[in-house]
């Protein structure tokens, strides 16, 4: 069962009607005769993301706020992985803001806010992920005078979200063992211009047949720099190395 919603100001941020071109137009519906015009739109629409996501990244800079866009798949434990992160920043949830994308629920946002901090919902409709427009609008909603710390989870989804830069200062991809032993292999655009990836689920790899040390290979094989954490999420597993790595400070004891 979803969780009980709690008290308190829920504020959701969808897209204005017309907002989103169909920018995958040339992936699913191109042809002979208009294959070249969606392909330009579908140029536009992402260059003029960037532009957008270089402002968030200026606003954030502006406001000494450290920003991080968390990625990956249906039930990877992005979620999860955030809500273990603001218990253990428990000392600074005050200074904390998550904005929480999805097509259409408020069950994610619901679970962060259960914890006492501030979260946004982002429902994206028929998107399939964030852009840098939603993440201005959910920017103008908040109180950033004393945020530090912004957390985007995105929608879940490892193609989709690959394309679009939310301005960001950190982006890491959760994978889990559940997914299997080929996820990272056949998905391997998402983890070009990321700089963490969580192996989540660690504690299921032997029943899932998942070799842990080989998903790791795939993804620095992808791109070197890659710094690969491991995680259980559920048993406490390798948070605290995460906290560590993205610079948040220190955990408060558990």
């Amino acid at each position: 069962m979803p969780p009980a919603k709690p008290k308190g100001k829920r504020i959701i941020i969808t897209p204005d009607e017309g907002e989103h071109p169909d920018h995958h137009a040339s992936h699913h519906h191109g042809s002979a005769s208009t294959g070249p015009v969606n392909i330009e739109l579908q140029e536009n629409f992402t260059e003029r993301n960037r532009q957008l996501a270089e402002e968030n990244l200026a606003m954030f800079d502006q406001h000494g706020i450290r920003a991080i866009n968390i990625l990956g798949s249906v039930g990877s434990g992005k979620t999860s992985l955030i809500e273990a992160i603001v218990k253990r920043l428990a000392n600074r949830r005050d200074e904390i803001l998550v904005i929480a994308g999805d097509v259409t629920t408020t069950i994610d946002a619901d679970r962060i806010a259960q914890h006492k901090v501030r979260s946004i919902q982002v429902n994206t409709g028929v998107e399939c992920h964030l852009d840098a427009r939603l993440i201005q609008k959910a920017l103008a909603s908040a109180d950033l005078s004393k945020t530090r710390i912004v957390i985007i989870e995105n929608v879940g989804n490892l193609i989709c979200p690959a394309d679009f830069p939310l301005g960001a200062h950190q982006r890491v991809v959760v994978v889990s063992v559940t997914e299997g032993p080929w996820m990272i292999q056949k998905h391997p655009v998402i983890f070009y211009e990321s700089d963490l990836v969580v192996i989540n689920k660690i504690d299921l790899a032997d029943a899932m047949g998942v070799n842990v040390d080989q998903l790791e290979r795939d993804a620095k094989r992808i791109k070197p720099s890659l710094v690969v954490l491991r995680t259980s999420v559920r048993n406490g597993i390798g948070v605290d190395e995460v906290i560590q790595h993205l610079g948040l400070g220190s955990a408060s004891p558990r």
